[in-house]
């Protein structure tokens, strides 16, 4: 396929994804206002409802206003020929190829990022301070910001280094060597995610001797789950809304806690609400889902392989002389519709496993408090209790309140 023709399809595929979405937003949208389902009236009062509404309608313009922009910019930097600029500039420090890679997306990355930081900032300090969920300090923004490009560059830089220098050592069969590598990382990372990662973040610190412990321990001994690592995270450090999530697997599994949540809930709704994280551990949803990652991510970089090295690929995105890194941006744009697909899938099992791992809690616990709890989060971060299902479909890895409690309630 000749560069002209590959430079019309890659424009085409960033409107038509944007147009997609904006459609998809507009239908949700139109939705903010639908009366709560009956199941569901407890959850707001009248002007805590008024408040959600509020909060979702000034997210969804404000969501336009950004998307739009970055549509804008990425289509005006491949027009006006922005990554040939860029790789002019990275070639001008260094012939290595490796090093100009690593210029190249080390300039991409951090300027879009700054470009994109006052809309950072004013949905941090304007619109969720507005609604009360703010908690992030001004000096906690901007460390979180270094300590983001620190990461990128060490871990991420590190990976793309390995992976171009496989490309040059090995050509079109450099895949198997990524694969290798990314796979290894990832099941790194989500061994040690939370013993490496999190504390740059976050203080994490056990879950202290008392009722909430004991109940927690009791409810892992009743269903043979060993236990010891639970711990408590500072989220209020950024925002009152609350989370817990499970990570790692073998000795190194944990459950982590937001401060938030435990402030939230009453205990028996915090158990319920780990019932449901121990359900995805014993329904080996983890394992599952990583596994699912290292096979798509080992299909796209099959594919990658085949395509990387076209000249046509650099030339769409106006660079005459083929190069690792402009072909897989130009890749990456033409990959993200088969990319949509697999999202839906990996959406769609998600979802299935939300269910799975709420009929794991209402087994081997109890379906009320993990229910309440549900209905309490949703109230909290002012949640939409409406959605459109073409938006659930598209872009929701849960199912809804409404349908997570109907199914908790199903055979009650």
């Amino acid at each position: 396929m000749d560069p002209q023709t590959l430079f019309y399809i890659i424009i085409a595929i960033i409107i038509i994804d944007f147009i997609i979405d904006k459609i998809l937003e507009t239908l949700n949208a139109k939705h903010f206002d639908d009366p709560i389902p009956k199941e569901l009236e407890n959850v707001y009062d009248k002007k805590e409802y008024e408040k959600s509404q509020l909060y979702k309608k000034e997210r969804y313009r404000f969501g336009i206003l950004t998307s739009t922009f970055s549509v804008l910019l990425t289509l005006g930097f491949i027009v006006f020929d922005g990554f040939a600029w860029v790789d002019e500039i990275a070639r001008n420090f260094t012939d290595n190829d490796i090093l100009v890679a690593l210029i190249f997306f080390g300039i991409i990355m951090i300027g879009s990022d700054i470009l994109t930081t006052p809309f950072s900032w004013y949905s941090t300090f304007v619109i969720e301070e507005k609604y009360g969920f703010n908690k992030t300090t001004k000096k906690t923004f901007f460390l979180d910001k270094i300590k983001g490009w620190l990461m990128m560059a060490i871990l991420g830089g590190g990976i793309l280094a390995l992976i171009v220098w496989f490309y040059q050592f090995a050509g079109n069969d450099f895949w198997w060597y990524a694969w290798i590598l990314v796979a290894v990382f990832s099941v790194f990372l989500n061994m040690f995610y939370a013993k490496l990662i999190v504390p740059l973040f976050n203080k994490q610190s056990p879950l202290e001797e008392g009722s909430l412990r004991t109940k927690i321990e009791t409810y892992a001994e009743s269903v043979g789950f060993t236990l010891d690592n639970i711990f408590i995270i500072d989220g209020s450090k950024r925002s009152t809304k609350a989370n817990a999530y499970f990570s790692g697997f073998g000795k190194e599994k944990r459950i982590t806690l937001f401060d938030t949540l435990v402030k939230d809930l009453e205990e028996e709704e915090i158990v319920a609400v780990l019932a449901h994280e121990v359900g995805h551990y014993k329904k080996n949803h983890i394992i599952v889902n990583l596994a699912a990652s290292i096979l798509t991510t080992g299909f796209t970089l099959w594919l990658l392989s085949l395509f990387v090295g076209s000249p046509a690929l650099s030339q769409a995105l106006g660079v005459e002389e083929p190069s690792f890194h402009i072909g897989l941006i130009a890749f990456g744009i033409l990959y993200s519709p088969v990319s949509e697909i697999t999202g839906l899938i990996m959406n769609y099992l998600s979802r299935k496993f939300e269910y799975q791992a709420d009929n794991y809690a209402k087994e081997t616990y109890a379906a009320s408090p993990l229910i309440s709890s549900l209905k309490k989060l949703s109230k909290n971060s002012l949640s939409n209790l409406t959605p459109h299902k073409a938006y659930v479909f598209m872009h929701f890895s849960h199912p809804t309140l409404l349908q997570r409690f109907r199914n908790l309630k199903r055979n009650l």
